[in-house]
């Protein structure tokens, strides 16, 4: 019997769009014109975003990778060799040996690119379900408290606990309760989500029946943004998956417990990212935040009790229950446990995906895994956490990944999103781009967010345009505490933390020296 060769090419979306599609019909026209019998399997990326289209192939020493990869070089790989592994100018070697690779700790992102995401058999071979199947051992109490000692907090950007919520579900009193998950990520150089969604689908859906199990739940809606199809595509093929094997509807794996789960696409507001406003969409309601209390947690999603999470605080807890929580909160630093899944991006040499423990330096990530800028000038700042986070120079690139270093540095970590900027970038305009895209952005429902960000896009024209500069920066920051102060959510609460760190890290570029105005000006 003729040997079956496993040809591996991404069917991610960002590989898709740097011409993946036009590779796999290359290699397969050219496995069959040379009558060699391969396996094309389109897997998720493994988020090495440079090396992209990455083409792997499975050889007795193991998956050997080529890349970036163009369909005009699938002639000259096959003339070369590659289908046994063999050298070729666009040879990286093995790809679990890739120094980007070799110096992660995927958890979360364990699977990433090793199969088809919608192969259950594959899924299952490579760890899947041994979570749900432990959480059917367990009682709903002690599935909780597992989550609880693991420490696992929000990756959202709140940094929430992720146990305690769990908990306050539980223990509320309804006829029915909710599990939601919030895939709309719109925070500008954030896309774990979306390759977990189109990589990985199968963990997302075993995490939420863990979590409808695990607080009562019977329902659950995924919440994705109407940007990501191949995503929502995916995650509606991997439900159906789900239940033609049983793990959804009815008596969930043969159990007492049931869970149903749907997709439902936003229309692509940011405010929809915030978990009220996301409920309202969900409603069938314009995207506007809900005061609070009361908590999601107790009236959520048609007032019912609700666990709203993001995708990978879900995505983290079948490999919580499946090895231990003393596995997960092993790793990391102070009240920051496990791992972030980083992502790069921007003026970068090597952008993609970094799941690492909390508790590493902004420098090891854009310098040793990002390579530095990729226009070879030196790295100016990074904005970590999204459109509203902190400019942080590189002066300060030491900072520790976590939660409270962060928070006491005046940054956020956020959903793990880091965009570098080399040494030509204006921060001002820099500061300016977030009023405005908070004026842009706002649900309209408070005023401080409403009209504060209009002001203040007109405040920061008049700095940067040279008008009477040390009053309207007073002005500005006298704004931005206004906004801070009486913003209804982070919305408006944080959209001045990327000014404010404009102004105390580059007060130059809004014409200030040491707090007085530039000569230039």
């Amino acid at each position: 019997m003729t040997e079956v060769i496993q040809v591996y090419v991404p069917k991610d979306s960002a590989a898709r769009s740097v011409g993946a599609d036009d590779i796999a019909v290359a290699i397969a026209q050219q496995a069959a014109r040379r009558q060699i019998n391969i396996e094309l399997v389109r897997n998720g990326s493994r988020g090495m975003f440079w090396l992209e289209p990455l083409v792997e192939v499975l050889t007795p020493a193991g998956r050997v990778a080529y890349g970036p990869v163009s369909a005009a070089d699938v002639e000259g790989l096959f003339d070369s060799g590659f289908l046994e592994g063999k050298d070729h100018r666009l040879s990286l070697g093995l790809t679990e040996a890739i120094p980007y690779l070799a110096s992660q700790n995927r958890v979360t992102f364990a699977r990433m690119g090793l199969s088809d995401p919608l192969s259950v058999d594959a899924y299952i071979a490579n760890g899947g379900l041994s979570g749900l199947k432990a959480a059917l051992s367990m009682s709903q109490n002690d599935i909780v408290l597992a989550v609880t000692k693991s420490g696992i907090r929000g990756r959202g950007g709140a940094g929430f606990p992720t146990g305690i919520k769990w908990k306050t579900v539980l223990e509320a009193n309804s006829d029915q309760k909710f599990v939601c998950c919030n895939a709309d990520e719109g925070d500008s150089g954030t896309y774990a989500d979306r390759m977990l969604m189109e990589g990985d689908p199968l963990l997302l859906i075993e995490a939420m029946i863990i979590s409808g199990i695990a607080v009562g739940a019977t329902e659950g809606y995924i919440y994705v943004r109407s940007e990501y199809p191949d995503a929502i595509s995916t995650l509606k093929a991997a439900i159906a998956i789900g239940y033609q094997n049983n793990w959804l509807g009815q008596s969930v794996l043969g159990s007492d417990h049931s869970f149903d789960l749907y997709v439902r696409s936003g229309a692509g507001a940011y405010i929809c990212g915030e978990e009220t406003a996301m409920l309202e969409s969900l409603e069938g309601r314009r995207g506007v935040i809900r005061a609070k209390p009361p908590l999601p947690a107790i009236e959520g999603l048609f007032q019912k009790p609700t666990v709203v999470n993001n995708v990978l605080s879900l995505a983290a807890v079948p490999s919580i229950l499946a090895k231990g929580p003393e596995f997960y909160s092993e790793m990391g630093i102070a009240k920051s446990r496990g791992t972030q899944v980083f992502q790069l991006s921007g003026n970068l040499a090597r952008p993609g995906i970094v799941e690492v423990p909390f508790g590493v330096t902004l420098d090891t990530l854009i310098n040793e895994f990002g390579g530095g800028s990729r226009s070879s000038r030196p790295v100016k700042a990074a904005q970590v956490g999204g459109p509203l986070g902190s400019y942080i120079p590189s002066s300060k690139f030491d900072l520790k990944m976590d939660y409270e270093t962060f928070a006491a540095a005046n940054a956020m970590v956020g959903h793990g999103g880091i965009v570098v900027f080399d040494d030509t970038a204006n921060m001002g305009r820099q500061a300016r781009f977030a009023m405005e895209f908070c004026s842009v952005e706002s649900c309209g429902k408070c005023t401080p967010c409403r009209i504060g960000s209009v002001r203040g896009v007109e405040v920061i024209d008049r700095i940067l345009s040279g008008q009477d500069v040390y009053a309207n920066v007073e002005l500005l920051k006298d704004l931005c505490q206004t906004m801070i102060d009486g913003s209804l959510c982070a919305m408006g609460g944080l959209t001045p933390m990327p000014v404010l760190s404009v102004l105390e890290h580059f007060p130059e570029e809004l014409g200030l020296v040491n707090g007085q105005l530039a000569a230039s000006r």
